[in-house]
């Protein structure tokens, strides 16, 4: 990555357990797809509550060469909220959410490629084929 990873934590105190997890989780997002520019992660207590859990709410944000992709992850129903109540479990599962749409971006991206190159070729062959 061109820009180095940019970690922020809100209303919690920052960790450097967590840390270790999101460069871990950065590092494979990298494997996926070489070309990233950035990443920003931020990570957020909604609320504390101390008998069913604390709710956490993860922003991932991928920059490549020609798009920003964004990924944000908040537990939508009261029993996802109250059973993942740890912060790994969030991030792990935000990061999960952003390997799937990162493949897909590789596919789609490969896929404008490769149509790119064939009409290119055919340009090619069509100029040779009939000559000025």
């Amino acid at each position: 990555m061109e820009t180095p990873l940019e970690i922020s934590f809100h209303n919690m105190p920052s960790s450097k357990r967590i840390e270790a997890d999101i460069l871990k989780h950065v590092a494979k997002l990298d494997k996926i797809y070489g070309r990233l520019t950035s990443c920003r992660v931020s990570i957020e207590m909604r609320s504390k509550r101390h008998r069913t859990g604390n709710v956490y709410e993860v922003h991932v944000e991928l920059m490549a060469p020609r798009s920003m992709l964004v990924v944000s992850h908040e537990p939508h129903r009261v029993k996802e909220r109250h059973a993942t109540a740890d912060v790994r479990t969030s991030i792990r599962d935000a990061f999960r959410a952003a390997e799937l749409r990162l493949v897909d971006y590789k596919k789609k991206r490969q896929t404008k490629e490769r149509a790119g190159r064939r009409q290119e070729r055919a340009r090619r062959n069509a100029a040779i084929a009939a000559p000025d």
